[in-house]
């Protein structure tokens, strides 16, 4: 895949028990309107790995987590180029209890990515 393509492959998509409890105790945690999210500096292979979840508790319907889940992925897709292969883990869970529009949650997801960005390490 090219850098600067706007794809989101398996592999940046972050699976594994172990992976997602170490992100979940040792990663840092911040908190925005809608959105909560926890990233992890691991500095492997410079591969950016997310993971969205919306509770159960929040949204009965299947119907509306999955919408705002496609709604996470879809504006961390679109705005990656923002980390730039740093190696970093990100959980994302939603956490307002009404569904916000696109254009909100783009623009949370943006001002997220650009918090961890300046919280990392300079190369």
């Amino acid at each position: 895949m090219a850098a600067g393509s706007n794809t989101l492959p398996r592999e940046e998509i972050l699976r594994g028990k172990t992976r997602i409890e170490q992100l979940m105790s040792a990663g840092r945690w911040a908190v925005l309107p809608h959105l909560k999210y926890c990233w992890l500096c691991t500095g492997e292979n410079g591969v950016n790995r997310i993971l969205v979840s919306v509770p159960k508790k929040c949204f009965k319907r299947a119907v509306k987590r999955n919408l705002l889940k496609r709604r996470l992925r879809e504006a961390y897709r679109t705005q990656k180029g923002l980390l730039a292969g740093s190696g970093v883990d990100i959980l994302f869970v939603y956490t307002d209890r009404e569904p916000a529009p696109f254009a909100v949650i783009r623009d949370e997801v943006a001002a997220a990515l650009g918090g961890i960005k300046a919280k990392l390490p300079q190369e």
